[in-house]
């Protein structure tokens, strides 16, 4: 009798564990998906039956890398190996790379930089389904953090959109705990409207098709205003009296001029045109804090990922890919 009544536990425990997961707000998401796309609401609703709540996604969205102090951060990302990696990324992908570059007027070291802070060059691409990132994070999106689940709402209906444009199981791909995907790490929205087919095969592939990656970093950059050849960012120098809400961490469009910002208080370290647009963040040093004037291509880095010390990752990585480069 025991054993029967063990058995039936065992049947009703499997049980349960395969039927479909409920989570709160699927319903009205797939009447929204049927009503503003067009989508079968049976099928969303099944999709959405077969992704899994991950804590581990909750989790990692409540420690992100950009919550350290720079000194901690940069040396995640300028390594040996990554700037070894970058030079032979660059070195075997050169003519890609050109004609992206040139097509898209972009600068090319920015262009393996990005990928290389994104995924080591393809090296490490995520290891969550982008179902269950953006189910998880639609649904169920820490309570102690700023409320962003609309956005990843948003981006989880973007993803059905892309599975349906690009033919994409989307029971199977994989990302980041925060649902971007391939190479270069793109959000779905991100995917739809900046990725490109560069290999001209008909699809956009941020997997498999070394063009169509580089091609859709490069163009997303030049569709937020990237400027060739242009500065990026540069040291200041802060006077006593400087005027520090000026420094900003979140908005760092420019605004001001450089002759506007060292009447402000901070200088450029290095010759930068007088008439050239700029903002003022402020990085965390080991040794105290430093300031820093960020311009156009700054900004641009930041529509990528929101965060200066990403950006000023990138920026760092490029210039040592570049040298390292020119030297090889």
């Amino acid at each position: 009798m025991l054993k029967r009544v063990l058995l039936l536990t065992l049947v009703s425990i499997l049980s349960s564990a395969c039927q479909a997961q409920q989570h709160p707000g699927a319903e009205a998401f797939a009447e929204k998906a049927a009503a503003e796309h067009g989508l079968d609401p049976a099928a969303v609703t099944a999709l959405l039956g077969d992704a899994r709540f991950k804590q581990s996604i909750v989790d990692a969205m409540t420690r992100p890398a950009e919550g350290k102090d720079w000194y901690e951060y940069r040396p995640i990302f300028l390594t040996d190996k990554r700037i070894e990696g970058g030079v032979e990324f660059w070195r075997e992908n050169a003519d890609l790379i050109g004609q992206a570059a040139e097509r898209f007027e972009v600068d090319p070291e920015v262009i393996v930089a990005i990928i290389g802070v994104e995924t080591f060059y393809g090296r490490i691409t995520g290891g969550y389904r982008v179902l269950d990132a953006l189910t998880t994070l639609s649904f169920y999106y820490p309570a102690e953090l700023r409320d962003r689940s609309e956005f990843f709402s948003n981006e989880l209906m973007d993803f059905l959109l892309l599975g349906q444009e690009e033919g994409l199981p989307l029971r199977d791909v994989e990302g980041s705990y925060a649902g971007a995907m391939g190479l270069g790490q793109f959000m779905p929205s991100s995917y739809l409207e900046y990725a490109v087919d560069l290999d001209g095969d008909g699809r956009r592939d941020l997997w498999h098709s070394l063009a169509d990656v580089i091609g859709s970093v490069a163009n997303y950059l030049h569709r937020h205003g990237w400027q060739p050849g242009q500065p990026v960012t540069t040291r200041a120098g802060v006077a006593e009296d400087a005027d520090m809400e000026l420094v900003s961490r979140s908005n760092l469009k420019p605004g001001k001029t450089v002759a506007e910002l060292a009447e402000s208080g901070f200088v450029p370290v290095d010759p930068v045109p007088s008439n050239t647009p700029g903002a003022v963040t402020r990085l965390r040093e080991e040794a105290g804090d430093s300031y820093w004037l960020t311009f156009q291509n700054f900004y641009v880095i930041t529509r990528y990922n929101r965060s200066p010390l990403y950006a000023m990752a990138v920026y760092d990585l490029s210039q040592e890919i570049l040298a390292a480069y020119g030297d090889a």
